[in-house]
């Protein structure tokens, strides 16, 4: 799903549109990794930015959840 030319603000939108079309979404890191092709450290960059914008958030166990507005 990620390609060379995909830019950092196209993986945002790729990641944002999945938690959006699947109410309730609730990734691990790994699974977020398989899903997008994405290397470990670019994957958690990105969640992080997500994060910090209060898109998603972190849930005890780890996954990465929509955050609830």
């Amino acid at each position: 799903m990620v390609s060379a030319e995909t830019t950092i603000a196209d993986c945002l939108r790729l990641i944002e549109a999945r938690y959006v079309a699947v109410p309730g979404l609730s990734l691990t890191g790994p699974e977020l990794e398989r899903l997008w092709r994405l290397d470990p450290v670019s994957c958690a960059a990105l969640c992080e930015a997500l994060i910090d914008i209060r898109y998603l958030r972190r849930t005890r166990e780890g996954a990465y959840e929509r955050e609830r507005t």
